[in-house]
């Protein structure tokens, strides 16, 4: 596998988990959209950014489904911020998804590691 292809995998594998990345983002503080984009960038060192289109369209659907909510923020430190705050369901909707993917990668590394009988 070259560079770009495992570049690829990698991010359309991130691209499921987009909901729990910005979910994960937003559990110990409310942060405006481009604060949650930076965390998870630098999160990252740089290896993984979140388009800006596909991060505010994932900010739209939670808060369409009330996992988020979105506030407008003063005017102090410049122009007003919109900022996402996690709701109760959002922070049950973010333990879910984190136990369904440990559940999953425990699978997968099992079978990823499996000896088979015939050899």
């Amino acid at each position: 596998m070259n560079d770009n292809t495992s570049d690829a995998f990698s991010s359309d594998l991130l691209r499921g988990h987009t909901d729990t990345i910005v979910l994960g983002v937003l559990r110990h503080t409310d942060r405006y959209g481009f604060e949650i984009y930076k965390t998870i960038r630098d999160a990252t060192g740089g290896d993984y950014e979140i388009k800006e289109a596909t991060l505010y369209a994932t900010f739209r659907r939670l808060t369409k489904d009330g996992l988020v909510e979105a506030y407008w923020g003063d005017e102090t430190q410049g122009g007003r911020r919109k900022y996402y705050r996690i709701t109760d369901a959002g922070r049950a909707v973010y333990t879910k998804n984190v136990a369904d993917w440990n559940a999953t990668q425990h699978i997968i590394n099992t079978l990823l590691n499996a000896k088979g009988t015939n050899s």
